[in-house]
């Protein structure tokens, strides 16, 4: 969910403690925020935390389908303006990429951490970029360009948004727990036309499809009764997006905070609160061979405000990202196909979904 702290975040602990990062030093996300584009699409030191969380579904021209996930998140440390050096400690940046094979049922990720230092990491209205080493997103000539190299895989992909930006929640803010502040400033591209070449095994493939891109930026979020979340990315084919997340609690309830976003062909969003839809786990679930944890990856979703009703289903099981803290939580993020009728009419569609908690409880703070 693009909507809590992420388990990447945690390795701060494990990489630079001992640390003392006070909340006082940031700023908290209150209504009434004005967006601004392109500002918005690049860095906000004044917030603690801020991510940009690429997904997508493509495939090659001879029908080979694959999933990719590639993020970016700066992690605020110290805003003390006695730190002048372009080493001092003032945000850490993490970046994770993750391929998956579902024709060949393979899993592929990787992750790596950095400080700014001399530009080895961070993100720049004024570069038109985010970046983590070699890999990066690249606003230019109306698309963004996605590029990242590990061990066994190459991403080059361009992105061509086929609507505006979709700014999540209520008054500008996406609200996840009571209180001011415990909220997030949320946006997304929930369709971007996707096109260029992806490298696996030895084999370079053409691929085309659909990307979705969050960005997000806050200081405060999660209650310590919020144990974990369900979010979800839906494309359809009437070329409408859904947007829905569900905070599980420690009793088992989920939390009156839940909400998502509905954006219609045109590429007007309408927001939806926790009474107007319903997230069901079926029955069905995988269980990690790594943490233990039981992910359940088949569901129902239900819209009545929509008169929508969706089965979700993944070609391939397991998609989870093991952590390498022990104090991090790990978390299933893949790729999901989904069938079902709206209007009565047949409707069918790809997307993301995402699972935390299913090992441990999300921590509330570091």
């Amino acid at each position: 969910m693009r909507t809590d702290l992420r388990a990447l975040f945690a390795l701060t602990l494990a990489f630079f403690l001992p640390l003392s990062v006070s909340f006082a030093q940031f700023q908290p996300a209150l209504p009434g925020y004005r967006y601004e584009f392109p500002r918005d699409y690049f860095n906000h030191p004044d917030y603690q935390t801020e991510w940009w969380y690429y997904t997508g579904n493509i495939q090659s021209p001879d029908g080979h389908k694959l999933g990719f996930e590639l993020t970016f998140f700066r992690q605020g440390i110290s805003r003390d303006p006695k730190q002048h050096s372009a080493w001092d400690l003032r945000d850490v940046y993490f970046a994770h990429f993750a391929l998956s094979d579902l024709t060949g049922k393979k899993f592929f990720h990787t992750e790596r951490s950095n400080r700014f230092g001399p530009g080895i990491a961070g993100a720049s209205m004024k570069l038109q970029k985010v970046w983590n080493g070699n890999w990066s997103v690249e606003w230019a000539n109306g698309e963004e360009r996605l590029t990242a190299l590990a061990d066994s895989f190459v991403l080059k992909l361009s992105l061509l948004p086929e609507k505006p930006p979709v700014i999540h929640g209520e008054n500008g803010v996406s609200q996840k727990s009571a209180g001011p502040g415990r909220a997030s400033y949320y946006f997304s591209e929930t369709r971007l036309a996707a096109s260029g070449s992806l490298t696996f095994d030895a084999q370079q493939y053409s691929v085309v499809g659909l990307a979705w891109m969050d960005h997000e930026f806050f200081t405060h979020q999660l209650e310590a009764n919020q144990i974990g979340w369900d979010w979800f990315s839906i494309q359809l084919d009437d070329n409408s997006e859904l947007m829905l997340f569900q905070i599980r609690r420690k009793d088992g309830s989920i939390d009156p905070f839940s909400a998502g976003t509905f954006v219609d062909s045109q590429g007007r969003a309408t927001h939806l609160r926790a009474a107007d839809f319903q997230l069901s786990p079926a029955s069905e679930v995988w269980t990690s061979a790594a943490t233990h944890a039981r992910y359940p990856i088949r569901w129902q979703i239900r819209v009545a405000t929509l008169n929508l009703t969706l089965a979700v289903t993944t070609p391939l099981p397991s998609q989870e990202l093991v952590a390498t803290s022990n104090i991090a939580p790990s978390y299933w993020e893949g790729a999901v196909r989904l069938q079902g009728k709206k209007n009565s009419a047949d409707v069918s569609g790809s997307g993301y979904l995402e699972m935390t908690g299913y090992d441990h409880p999300v921590s509330h703070e570091f």
